[in-house]
């Protein structure tokens, strides 16, 4: 692997957005370098559009040279579209990616081998990145178990996708309470 790719898992509110940021602001201090977030977030509804405006606003500040694209769906797309060698992509979140294929606000879910398809590419994707890829995602697999199949279904798929974009990165971190508890890093040269 050329690029050290790096999945950031927490809960809500552990601090993984501020996390992959401040990944972020470390890549863009040496000269030449870029940045960019994919954003997987839709509006939805007035609460969730105000989240989305306020993030920005928030990531604006805390780092000037994060440019975002909006990406609901065409994850593995947009990675190729914003992959080079000078620029660090932050995809925050895989969960609302995951999300927006199972449950989305309008139209049916994707089949499972669609599903299968989307993680397939997007594995690609990341191996064949020409440059680091961050991605966020909500660990949300160490509470009760649903009461509904449907999520039972997210729950599990959810797992899944971690297990096998962990596998394409070199490091993993799960942030608790805001603080880094480092799950899987890079084997260093000997």
């Amino acid at each position: 692997m050329d690029h050290h790719h790096h999945l950031v898992l927490g809960g809500q509110r552990s601090g993984k957005s501020r996390r992959a940021e401040a990944l972020a602001a470390a890549w863009l201090d040496a000269p030449g370098r870029e940045a960019v977030l994919v954003a997987t977030a839709s509006g939805g509804d007035a609460e969730m559009a105000e989240r989305i405006a306020t993030h920005r606003r928030d990531r604006a500040e805390r780092v000037p040279g994060l440019a975002t694209v909006e990406e609901p769906r065409a994850l593995a797309a947009a990675l190729r579209g914003c992959g080079a060698p000078q620029r660090l992509v932050i995809v925050d979140c895989l969960t609302l990616w995951l999300t927006n294929l199972l449950m989305p606000l309008t139209g049916a879910a994707v089949d499972p081998d669609t599903l299968t398809s989307a993680i397939d590419d997007l594995s690609l994707a990341l191996r064949t990145s020409p440059g680091p890829v961050v991605l966020v995602s909500n660990e949300i697999g160490l509470g009760l178990t649903p009461l509904s199949r449907e999520a039972r279904r997210f729950v599990d798929e959810l797992g899944r996708l971690h297990q096998r974009i962990a596998a394409d990165c070199a490091d993993v971190t799960l942030m608790v309470a805001g603080l880094e508890v480092p799950v899987k890093r890079r084997a260093l040269a000997a």
